[in-house]
Protein backbone atom coordinates (compact mmCIF):
# COMPACT_ATOMS: atom_id res chain seq x y z
CA UNK A 1 0.00 0.00 0.00
CA UNK A 2 1.34 3.28 -1.09
CA UNK A 3 -0.28 6.64 0.26
CA UNK A 4 -3.41 5.27 0.77
CA UNK A 5 -5.94 6.94 1.89
CA UNK A 6 -10.07 6.62 2.58
CA UNK A 7 -12.65 9.30 3.02
CA UNK A 8 -15.99 8.68 3.65
CA UNK A 9 -17.62 11.99 3.18
CA UNK A 10 -15.96 14.40 5.66
CA UNK A 11 -14.34 11.77 7.87
CA UNK A 12 -10.55 10.73 6.78
CA UNK A 13 -10.80 7.14 7.61
CA UNK A 14 -7.32 5.85 6.88
CA UNK A 15 -4.49 8.86 5.72
CA UNK A 16 -1.72 8.49 3.45
CA UNK A 17 -0.66 5.02 4.72
CA UNK A 18 2.02 3.33 3.34
CA UNK A 19 1.93 -0.48 4.23
CA UNK A 20 3.86 -3.43 3.25
CA UNK A 21 4.11 -7.33 4.21
CA UNK A 22 7.11 -9.20 3.58
CA UNK A 23 7.48 -12.83 2.94
CA UNK A 24 7.09 -15.36 5.22
CA UNK A 25 6.31 -12.50 8.42
CA UNK A 26 3.36 -12.05 10.31
CA UNK A 27 2.52 -7.76 10.39
CA UNK A 28 0.39 -7.07 13.60
CA UNK A 29 -1.75 -4.12 12.80
CA UNK A 30 -3.15 -2.66 15.91
CA UNK A 31 -5.27 0.16 16.91
CA UNK A 32 -8.68 1.48 19.19
CA UNK A 33 -11.40 1.24 17.60
CA UNK A 34 -11.87 3.63 14.59
CA UNK A 35 -8.21 4.04 14.15
CA UNK A 36 -8.98 2.59 10.39
CA UNK A 37 -7.76 -1.30 10.84
CA UNK A 38 -11.06 -2.40 8.97
CA UNK A 39 -10.92 0.32 6.86
CA UNK A 40 -7.64 -0.79 5.31
CA UNK A 41 -8.04 -4.61 5.34
CA UNK A 42 -11.56 -3.86 3.23
CA UNK A 43 -9.78 -1.73 0.64
CA UNK A 44 -6.93 -4.75 0.82
CA UNK A 45 -9.35 -7.45 0.01
CA UNK A 46 -11.27 -4.68 -2.17
CA UNK A 47 -14.17 -4.55 0.07
CA UNK A 48 -13.89 -0.70 -0.43
CA UNK A 49 -12.15 1.66 -2.82
CA UNK A 50 -9.85 4.07 -1.62
CA UNK A 51 -10.29 7.90 -2.14
CA UNK A 52 -6.94 8.00 -3.34
CA UNK A 53 -2.96 5.62 -3.51
CA UNK A 54 -1.95 2.73 -4.36
CA UNK A 55 -2.37 -1.24 -3.76
CA UNK A 56 -0.33 -3.76 -4.86
CA UNK A 57 -0.50 -7.66 -3.82
CA UNK A 58 1.80 -10.10 -5.45
CA UNK A 59 2.31 -6.97 -8.10
CA UNK A 60 -0.88 -6.94 -9.43
CA UNK A 61 -2.85 -3.89 -8.49
CA UNK A 62 -5.96 -4.36 -6.41
CA UNK A 63 -8.76 -3.83 -6.96
CA UNK A 64 -8.41 -3.67 -9.96
CA UNK A 65 -6.66 -7.53 -10.40
CA UNK A 66 -8.33 -8.73 -7.48
CA UNK A 67 -9.69 -11.74 -9.04
CA UNK A 68 -5.99 -12.73 -10.03
CA UNK A 69 -4.80 -13.10 -6.86
CA UNK A 70 -7.63 -14.02 -4.88
CA UNK A 71 -6.43 -18.10 -5.17
CA UNK A 72 -3.54 -17.28 -3.52
CA UNK A 73 -5.06 -15.59 -0.59
CA UNK A 74 -7.28 -16.49 2.74
CA UNK A 75 -9.08 -14.67 5.00
CA UNK A 76 -10.52 -15.64 8.48
CA UNK A 77 -13.15 -12.65 9.16
CA UNK A 78 -14.37 -11.42 12.65
CA UNK A 79 -17.79 -12.56 11.81
CA UNK A 80 -18.71 -16.18 11.71
CA UNK A 81 -19.96 -17.06 7.80
CA UNK A 82 -20.00 -20.20 8.03
CA UNK A 83 -22.62 -22.32 5.95
CA UNK A 84 -25.55 -23.50 8.62
CA UNK A 85 -26.58 -26.43 6.43
CA UNK A 86 -23.43 -28.11 5.92
CA UNK A 87 -21.73 -30.03 8.20
CA UNK A 88 -17.87 -29.16 8.91
CA UNK A 89 -16.51 -31.35 6.11
CA UNK A 90 -18.73 -30.12 3.25
CA UNK A 91 -18.17 -26.50 4.29
CA UNK A 92 -14.65 -27.30 3.52
CA UNK A 93 -15.21 -29.00 0.39
CA UNK A 94 -17.70 -26.21 -0.65
CA UNK A 95 -15.12 -23.50 -0.46
CA UNK A 96 -12.77 -25.51 -2.09
CA UNK A 97 -14.65 -25.80 -4.98
CA UNK A 98 -14.71 -21.98 -5.38
CA UNK A 99 -11.01 -22.24 -6.36
CA UNK A 100 -11.99 -24.85 -8.86
CA UNK A 101 -9.44 -27.58 -6.77
CA UNK A 102 -9.92 -30.82 -7.30
CA UNK A 103 -12.54 -32.77 -5.43
CA UNK A 104 -9.67 -35.98 -4.87
CA UNK A 105 -7.36 -32.79 -3.43
CA UNK A 106 -9.66 -30.76 -1.60
CA UNK A 107 -10.79 -34.10 0.20
CA UNK A 108 -7.45 -34.43 1.19
CA UNK A 109 -6.84 -30.89 1.90
CA UNK A 110 -9.98 -30.75 4.26
CA UNK A 111 -8.86 -33.95 6.29
CA UNK A 112 -5.15 -32.63 6.92
CA UNK A 113 -6.52 -29.25 8.40
CA UNK A 114 -9.04 -30.84 10.34
CA UNK A 115 -6.74 -33.29 11.79
CA UNK A 116 -4.29 -30.08 11.82
CA UNK A 117 -7.16 -28.08 14.13
CA UNK A 118 -8.46 -31.03 15.76
CA UNK A 119 -11.70 -31.00 14.45
CA UNK A 120 -11.73 -34.47 12.82
CA UNK A 121 -13.96 -36.18 15.36
CA UNK A 122 -16.67 -32.85 14.23
CA UNK A 123 -16.21 -33.96 10.30
CA UNK A 124 -19.46 -34.82 9.79
CA UNK A 125 -21.38 -32.41 12.51
CA UNK A 126 -23.33 -29.56 11.33
CA UNK A 127 -22.35 -25.72 12.35
CA UNK A 128 -24.87 -25.06 14.70
CA UNK A 129 -23.57 -27.82 17.06
CA UNK A 130 -19.69 -26.42 17.49
CA UNK A 131 -18.59 -24.79 20.30
CA UNK A 132 -17.44 -21.11 19.43
CA UNK A 133 -13.51 -21.96 19.38
CA UNK A 134 -14.60 -25.18 16.99
CA UNK A 135 -16.18 -22.15 14.58
CA UNK A 136 -13.07 -20.27 15.06
CA UNK A 137 -10.62 -23.08 14.53
CA UNK A 138 -13.11 -24.44 11.37
CA UNK A 139 -12.88 -20.69 10.03
CA UNK A 140 -9.15 -20.87 9.71
CA UNK A 141 -9.48 -24.20 8.18
CA UNK A 142 -11.73 -23.22 5.56
CA UNK A 143 -8.81 -20.07 5.09
CA UNK A 144 -5.99 -22.40 4.58
CA UNK A 145 -7.95 -24.89 1.90
CA UNK A 146 -6.52 -23.16 -0.61
CA UNK A 147 -3.26 -23.00 0.24
CA UNK A 148 -2.60 -19.45 0.31
CA UNK A 149 0.75 -17.32 0.35
CA UNK A 150 -0.95 -14.68 2.15
CA UNK A 151 -3.22 -14.75 5.27
CA UNK A 152 -5.36 -11.76 6.83
CA UNK A 153 -6.92 -12.95 10.08
CA UNK A 154 -9.38 -10.30 11.47
CA UNK A 155 -9.78 -10.80 15.23
CA UNK A 156 -9.31 -14.61 15.06
CA UNK A 157 -9.70 -15.45 18.09
CA UNK A 158 -12.43 -13.43 19.38
CA UNK A 159 -14.96 -14.77 21.97
CA UNK A 160 -12.62 -17.72 22.44
CA UNK A 161 -11.66 -19.08 26.27
CA UNK A 162 -8.03 -19.30 26.99
CA UNK A 163 -7.39 -23.18 26.35
CA UNK A 164 -9.27 -22.50 22.28
CA UNK A 165 -6.97 -19.45 22.32
CA UNK A 166 -3.69 -20.96 22.74
CA UNK A 167 -4.70 -23.98 20.66
CA UNK A 168 -5.07 -21.24 17.57
CA UNK A 169 -1.91 -19.50 18.57
CA UNK A 170 -0.05 -22.74 18.76
CA UNK A 171 -1.30 -23.74 14.99
CA UNK A 172 -0.70 -20.19 13.66
CA UNK A 173 2.69 -19.98 15.13
CA UNK A 174 3.18 -23.51 13.13
CA UNK A 175 1.89 -21.77 10.31
CA UNK A 176 4.21 -18.83 10.23
CA UNK A 177 7.20 -21.79 10.59
CA UNK A 178 6.22 -23.19 7.84
CA UNK A 179 6.51 -19.80 5.68
CA UNK A 180 2.66 -18.64 5.50
CA UNK A 181 2.71 -14.43 5.34
CA UNK A 182 -0.37 -13.18 7.99
CA UNK A 183 -1.75 -9.72 8.26
CA UNK A 184 -3.34 -9.84 11.88
CA UNK A 185 -5.74 -7.48 13.40
CA UNK A 186 -6.17 -8.02 17.11
CA UNK A 187 -7.18 -6.98 20.21
CA UNK A 188 -5.27 -9.16 22.88
CA UNK A 189 -1.90 -7.64 22.87
CA UNK A 190 -0.80 -10.97 23.97
CA UNK A 191 -1.39 -12.37 21.37
CA UNK A 192 0.23 -9.79 18.57
CA UNK A 193 3.01 -10.08 20.96
CA UNK A 194 3.12 -13.49 20.35
CA UNK A 195 2.54 -13.92 16.91
CA UNK A 196 3.78 -10.95 15.18
CA UNK A 197 7.00 -10.11 13.81
CA UNK A 198 6.85 -6.68 13.19
CA UNK A 199 3.85 -4.09 14.72
CA UNK A 200 2.16 -1.57 13.13
CA UNK A 201 -0.01 1.04 15.08
CA UNK A 202 -2.76 2.57 13.37
CA UNK A 203 -4.65 5.94 15.03
CA UNK A 204 -6.99 8.30 13.69
CA UNK A 205 -5.80 6.72 10.40
CA UNK A 206 -2.62 7.66 10.44
CA UNK A 207 0.86 5.34 11.58
CA UNK A 208 2.06 6.55 15.24
CA UNK A 209 4.40 3.85 15.63
CA UNK A 210 5.98 0.41 13.78
CA UNK A 211 8.57 -2.08 13.83
CA UNK A 212 9.86 -5.01 16.40
CA UNK A 213 7.43 -5.07 18.94
CA UNK A 214 10.03 -6.12 21.86
CA UNK A 215 12.47 -3.33 20.67
CA UNK A 216 9.46 -1.09 20.66
CA UNK A 217 8.72 -1.55 24.18
CA UNK A 218 12.26 -1.31 25.31
CA UNK A 219 13.13 2.08 23.78
CA UNK A 220 9.31 3.71 24.30
CA UNK A 221 8.18 2.32 27.91
CA UNK A 222 11.01 0.40 29.07
CA UNK A 223 11.76 -2.96 30.96
CA UNK A 224 9.64 -2.33 33.70
CA UNK A 225 6.52 -0.71 34.73
CA UNK A 226 5.30 0.65 37.82
CA UNK A 227 1.85 1.14 38.79
CA UNK A 228 1.11 3.76 41.90
CA UNK A 229 -2.08 4.40 43.48
CA UNK A 230 -2.85 7.70 45.37
CA UNK A 231 -4.06 10.95 46.61
CA UNK A 232 -2.98 13.84 43.54
CA UNK A 233 -0.87 15.33 46.07
CA UNK A 234 1.21 11.97 46.79
CA UNK A 235 1.61 11.07 43.32
CA UNK A 236 2.79 15.05 42.67
CA UNK A 237 5.72 14.17 45.51
CA UNK A 238 6.43 11.05 43.89
CA UNK A 239 6.57 12.63 40.59
CA UNK A 240 9.77 15.21 41.49
CA UNK A 241 11.35 12.82 43.74
CA UNK A 242 12.00 10.29 40.76
CA UNK A 243 13.50 13.37 38.63
CA UNK A 244 17.25 11.91 39.18
CA UNK A 245 15.96 8.63 38.04
CA UNK A 246 15.75 7.34 33.98
CA UNK A 247 12.10 7.09 33.72
CA UNK A 248 9.09 8.20 32.13
CA UNK A 249 5.51 8.95 34.17
CA UNK A 250 1.67 9.19 32.89
CA UNK A 251 -0.81 10.05 35.49
CA UNK A 252 -4.29 9.10 35.16
CA UNK A 253 -6.80 10.11 37.81
CA UNK A 254 -5.09 8.70 40.97
CA UNK A 255 -2.83 6.47 39.11
CA UNK A 256 0.68 7.01 38.13
CA UNK A 257 2.57 5.03 35.78
CA UNK A 258 6.07 5.02 35.90
CA UNK A 259 8.31 4.07 32.87
CA UNK A 260 11.49 2.44 34.11
CA UNK A 261 14.18 2.44 31.46
CA UNK A 262 17.42 1.69 33.60
CA UNK A 263 17.45 0.49 37.83
CA UNK A 264 16.46 2.82 40.20
CA UNK A 265 17.35 2.17 43.34
CA UNK A 266 15.61 5.39 44.87
CA UNK A 267 12.32 4.12 43.31
CA UNK A 268 12.40 0.79 44.35
CA UNK A 269 12.71 2.62 48.21
CA UNK A 270 10.41 5.32 47.63
CA UNK A 271 7.50 2.81 46.36
CA UNK A 272 7.50 0.64 49.09
CA UNK A 273 6.48 3.67 51.18
CA UNK A 274 2.83 3.60 49.38
CA UNK A 275 0.46 1.29 50.06
CA UNK A 276 -0.86 0.64 46.52
CA UNK A 277 1.90 -0.06 44.14
CA UNK A 278 2.50 -2.86 41.81
CA UNK A 279 5.87 -3.92 39.58
CA UNK A 280 5.82 -5.78 36.28
CA UNK A 281 8.05 -6.29 32.78
CA UNK A 282 7.14 -3.52 30.52
CA UNK A 283 4.75 -5.01 27.73
CA UNK A 284 3.23 -3.99 24.51
CA UNK A 285 -0.35 -2.88 25.84
CA UNK A 286 1.77 -0.32 27.71
CA UNK A 287 2.77 1.12 24.05
CA UNK A 288 -0.18 0.68 22.81
CA UNK A 289 -2.02 2.53 26.05
CA UNK A 290 0.69 5.08 25.82
CA UNK A 291 0.67 5.93 21.98
CA UNK A 292 -2.74 5.86 21.58
CA UNK A 293 -4.24 7.02 24.80
CA UNK A 294 -6.68 5.61 27.64
CA UNK A 295 -10.11 6.86 26.90
CA UNK A 296 -12.92 4.99 25.79
CA UNK A 297 -13.05 4.40 22.09
CA UNK A 298 -16.63 4.14 20.50
CA UNK A 299 -17.01 3.07 16.53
Amino acid sequence: MRNLTKRFGDRIAVSDLDLSIYPGECLGLLGPNGAGKTTTIYMLLGIVRPTSGEISIFGESIPKRLKHVKSRMGVVPQADNLDPDLTVFENLLVYAAYFGIDHSIARKRADDLLGFFALKDRSDEIIQHLSGGQRRRLLLSRALINAPELLILDEPTIGLDPQARHLMWERLEDLRSQGTTMLLTSHYMEEVSRLANRVLILDEGKIVAQGDPGEMVADMIGFEVFEVADSPERLDTLEKTLRSCKVDTEKVADRLFIYVHEPCAELETVAISFCHVSKRPANLEDLFLKLTGRSLREK
